[in-house]
């Protein structure tokens, strides 16, 4: 059971009425799925992490009756091949770029001329990437809880920013660095993430991704956090997620706020929590800045999941005003 399950917000369950893996290169297969209304309005949904995978609650967020609902696990996560949590697993061709060659190699598959782009935290950079570069592609975007890696949004949160906040879960985050480690987290992360010995790189994964579960939330989700503390799971989300902070997503420094003018002709909405502490509201506020045509929904009592209600809520009302268009 999820928080999700208790948002009176969200529509009815719904299961895939097809799904498949689609061989994108370099040995991956991406898993796809397709739910909702097939001759409806094409949204496809792109999850968070990066590495966290797709969740069946996630179609929720789109009226089944009026959407052709798409989701993708990206690779090296969720049901994709090869998962990430292997031993050997090899990151070399998981970058952006691959991503973004990835959602446009699957909208071509699926037949489909245009659509929406709904997309947060980790999906919401990956979301601004494709349709910066794939603008004639999308009707819409729906972003939540806007990251874009510039250095300062990674060191706010994995360099010791947010422990202001959570010196508590910070020192248990950083208590298996050595101290002469500390001043550069996300690297010393990466080599106990790398190391091919599962009794060094399962402990820092389940570690990496307890940090970001207990602070997703404006109030504490155990559940949550059992989810993604689980190993396999963990291992995954860590090392993808890692991988990509370490290069800071293969952006220059400001690329996807400074590019952001060229999406002015899509309908927009962001919707972003007051008290998000993984991807704090200045960045929202930077892209808003450059980008007033897209509408800034703040919700005033909800950090960073999308299943805090104020959030969901928000989400399904963008979604639904843009069924019809």
């Amino acid at each position: 059971m999820s928080a999700a399950d208790d948002l009176d917000c969200l529509y009815p369950p719904i299961e895939p009425y097809e799904s498949g893996m689609l061989l994108v290169g370099d040995g991956n297969r991406v898993y796809w799925e397709q739910s909702g209304n097939p001759e409806g309005k094409p949204v496809v949904f792109l999850h968070g992490g990066p590495g966290a995978g797709t969740s069946a609650w996630q179609r929720r967020f789109f009226d089944p009756e009026k959407y052709r609902i798409v989701l993708f696990d990206q690779r090296g996560c969720g049901l994709s091949t090869p998962h990430s949590s292997e031993p050997d697993a090899d990151l070399r061709h998981n970058t952006t770029w691959h991503l973004v060659a990835d959602i446009e190699l699957l909208r071509r598959n699926l037949g489909i001329e245009q659509w929406q782009v709904f997309g947060g935290s980790w999906g919401s950079a990956l979301a601004l990437a494709y349709a910066e570069s794939h603008p004639e592609a999308v009707t819409e975007l729906v972003l939540r809880g806007i990251f874009t890696l510039r250095r300062h949004e990674l060191e706010w949160f994995y360099e010791g920013g947010a422990s202001s906040i959570f010196p508590d879960l910070w020192e248990e985050f950083i208590e298996c660095i050595p101290v002469l480690e500390r001043s550069r987290m996300i690297e010393a992360y990466h080599r106990r993430l790398t190391d091919p010995d599962p009794a060094v790189h399962v402990p820092a994964a389940v570690r990496w991704s307890r940090w970001e579960a207990a602070t997703l939330t404006l109030r504490p989700d155990p559940e949550l956090v059992a989810q993604m503390t689980e190993p396999a799971a963990a291992t995954a989300f860590a090392r993808i997620e890692n991988h990509y902070f370490l290069h800071g997503g293969w952006f220059r420094e400001q690329q996807l706020i400074d590019d952001a003018p060229s999406l002015r002709g899509i309908p927009s909405v962001i919707v972003q929590g007051r008290y998000d502490v993984c991807t704090p509201i200045m960045t929202a506020w930077d892209l808003h800045r450059v980008w007033p045509e897209a509408e800034l929904v703040v919700v005033d009592d909800a950090g960073h999941s999308a299943t805090e209600p104020g959030i969901a809520a928000a989400l399904v009302a963008a979604t639904d005003r843009f069924a019809a268009s």
